[in-house]
């Protein structure tokens, strides 16, 4: 991961060829490719940028110019005017195969800008700080960090997380300007190897919130961002299934938690200074009590208001609530299947949110809302160049209902002249894992399948939260098998009602989403005509037994500990991929590795793609290729990155007749 040099030449040239076989395979659909990445980047805005967000005399945003591969970091005065580059993308990626920025922020006084990058795909970020004035960078440079850092309110300090050999974010330290890294302070450091440690800022900016956890447990210690020398002080010990993340407004903390039972979160408030003087629960008085179905996703504290993303009903909804009365109110929308976003704001003191909306037929929509007179003002839509008519595509949210009769929503999109007779092809996306909603959003890529007569499915499965906490409590651990029956329920219903054929159906899904393509190749291979499986989990069992590997101590919670739990390796035997590959006829199969992934180790799709041409009856096409330059996002450039959809692409629409 930290130097792809060192790659076994042996493994290397297995790879090589592997990425050999695949071009042959695939160049018949060359031209194809071609026509599909032209349409993909003829829908991108190549001289795009984001909404200014302002902070007190400046605002601050990215942009990209036609034909740049990377973003630029730019502030403005707070009206707009004289912009300035603040971290030019494209130039710092000259000569890298592989660059990706992490995260940017500005000091409070204005004058420097962390800022960080990966140019391995590795994942371990080079912290930098660079001066405002001038664009240079200072001496301090910060290798193997967690992509970002944490500013004192006096902007002297920094903190950052350090990845260490394990790839585990397990140490916060604290920089001061100008010294040597060798002498930075060691503040917390995480000793459960199940544990990773985060980093942030409340809203307020008032404090620095130090986060260590897995999937299902929490804890957070606080520093005063104004005195950055203090110990940090524990908000509430650790407690297994027991989640909360802090915010701040006056003399109280906000805390949304699921303690107590709250299986679908509430909002607790606790009187700052006792909070701070005895850690724990005790004071903990709800706010926003729990309501079971309403999924509280995430809250934003200002000074008078606080807003909160919720789900009910598998669509997400913005709730403000206000201080002084306790009052709250919804913001609307009337589309039957839509996405949603909260982007958060440099100020406190303010009566303005951002946030964004798109749905699979809206291209996404950012908005200024006053939460104090509920103005909603559009500061943006996305623009698609080669043009995008809304009424000529059809999105419809269905119900699959799944093996044990739970029902599975299910969103659709397609062209309005589509004939819906059982002939038209359908790529079938699902991921179901890590309690991740998939949002039915506007995807320019997309069209290129549904503009040649796909029906383009999402199936939000067991795993994700898109049905509330349950959803996904009900598919992970002893339950995952569900997350696999909900996607091929799924493939079923279609069928059934007439929207596709089962030798019509491409499945897609990547990491934690490969593995649903690997266990439903495995327990229903005649529903799909293909599956495409982008940096698949499929060694599952393995990678779970070898507590070594940087990610296994904290999936435990989400798989299960093999280790220690004869039942759990029972029962992720039974449907780890790999290991259950069997001798009979399986879909076309292409699977897609990074070579400096540090989520999903390259060998894995590699051993999955070996195993299944070793063990498969059929003549059916299985092909691996492994991005040599990129780790698990695949390529970095917004530009070489469709090069990998159109190929993806081409495979979906050669499987099924159209290329």
């Amino acid at each position: 991961m930290r130097d792809p040099g060192l790659l076994d030449s042996e493994i290397r040239s297995y790879l090589e060829a592997e990425n050999a076989y695949t071009k042959s395979e695939m160049a018949e659909t060359e031209e194809l490719q071609s026509a599909l990445f032209a349409e993909m980047k003829g829908r991108i805005k190549e001289d795009d940028s984001s909404v200014p967000a302002p902070d007190g005399d400046y605002a601050y945003a990215t942009k990209f110019v036609e034909g740049g591969q990377h973003p630029k970091f730019v502030r403005s005065k707070r009206d707009g005017s004289d912009p300035v580059v603040l971290v030019d993308g494209d130039l710092e990626a000259e000569g890298k195969a592989f660059f990706k920025f992490g995260g940017a922020s500005h000091s409070d006084d204005h004058k420097y800008l962390a800022w960080a990058y990966d140019d391995k795909g590795s994942e371990y970020y080079t912290l930098k700080v660079r001066e405002t004035a001038t664009g240079k960078d200072l001496e301090d440079s910060i290798p193997d960090t967690g992509a970002g850092g944490v500013w004192s309110s006096d902007g002297q300090y920094l903190f950052y997380v350090q990845v260490d050999e394990n790839h585990r974010p397990s140490k916060l330290f604290r920089h001061k300007l100008g010294t040597p890294v060798s002498e930075d302070a060691l503040v917390y450091e995480e000793e459960d190897t199940s544990f990773f440690v985060g980093l942030g800022r409340t809203q307020s900016g008032r404090f620095i919130c130090i986060g260590s956890g897995d999937h299902e447990t929490t804890e957070v210690w606080l520093i005063p961002a104004e005195e950055p020398l203090t110990e940090p002080v524990l908000v509430a010990k650790r407690e297994t299934g027991v989640e909360y993340t802090v915010e701040d407004n006056g003399d109280r903390l906000l805390i949304l938690t699921n303690a107590g039972g709250a299986e679908d979160f509430k909002i607790v408030s606790v009187p700052l200074v006792a909070q701070l003087a005895l850690p724990g629960k005790a004071h903990w008085v709800d706010l926003v009590p729990h309501k079971p179905g309403r999924l509280i996703l995430s809250h934003d504290v200002y000074k008078d208001y606080m807003v909160w993303l919720e789900r009910v009903d598998g669509l997400p909804r913005i709730v403000v609530h206000r201080f002084i009365d306790n009052i709250a109110h919804t913001i609307e929308f009337n589309e039957e299947a839509y996405s949603l976003g909260l982007s958060g704001s440099f100020e406190y003191d303010t009566t303005t949110i951002r946030f964004s909306y798109s749905s699979m037929t809206t291209p996404s929509e950012v908005y200024d809302y006053d939460v104090a007179t509920r103005e909603r003002v559009l500061r943006k839509r996305q623009e698609v160049p080669s043009g995008h008519d809304a009424s000529e595509y059809i999105t419809r949210r269905l119900m699959a209902p799944s093996l044990d009769g739970a029902l599975v929503p299910v969103t659709l999109l397609y062209k309005r002249s589509t004939v819906l007779d059982g002939t038209a092809p359908c790529l079938l996306y699902g991921y179901g894992s890590y309690g991740i909603a998939i949002p039915a959003s506007f995807s320019t890529n997309a069209l290129s399948l549904v503009d040649r007569g796909f029906v383009y499915a999402i199936a939000h499965i067991r795993g994700g939260k898109d049905k509330g906490y349950a959803w996904y409590k009900n598919g992970r651990r002893e339950f995952k098998k569900n997350t696999f029956h909900d996607f091929i329920a799924s493939a079923e219903f279609l069928v059934r009602e007439g929207f596709t054929a089962h030798d019509r159906i491409v499945a897609h899904g990547g990491s934690a989403g490969g593995m649903l393509m690997g266990a439903c190749a495995n327990m229903a291979p005649e529903a799909f005509a293909a599956m495409i499986a982008e940096v698949p989990f499929v060694d599952v069992l393995t990678t779970m037994l070898d507590d070594s590997l940087p990610l296994t101590p904290i999936e435990w919670p989400e798989w299960g500990d093999p280790i220690r739990d004869k039942s759990a390796y029972g029962y992720i035997a039974s449907y780890s991929p790999i290991d259950n590959v069997e001798e009979k006829a399986y879909p076309a199969i292409f699977a897609l590795g990074g070579l400096t992934d540090p989520r999903v180790t390259y060998w894995e799709p590699a051993k999955w793609v070996a195993t299944l041409r070793e063990k498969k009856t059929n003549d059916s096409l299985v092909m691996l290729r492994t991005n040599m330059d990129a780790g698990h996002g695949g390529a970095s450039g917004r530009f070489d990155r469709l090069k990998e959809v159109a190929l993806v692409y081409a495979f979906a629409l050669k499987q099924t007749g159209k290329a």
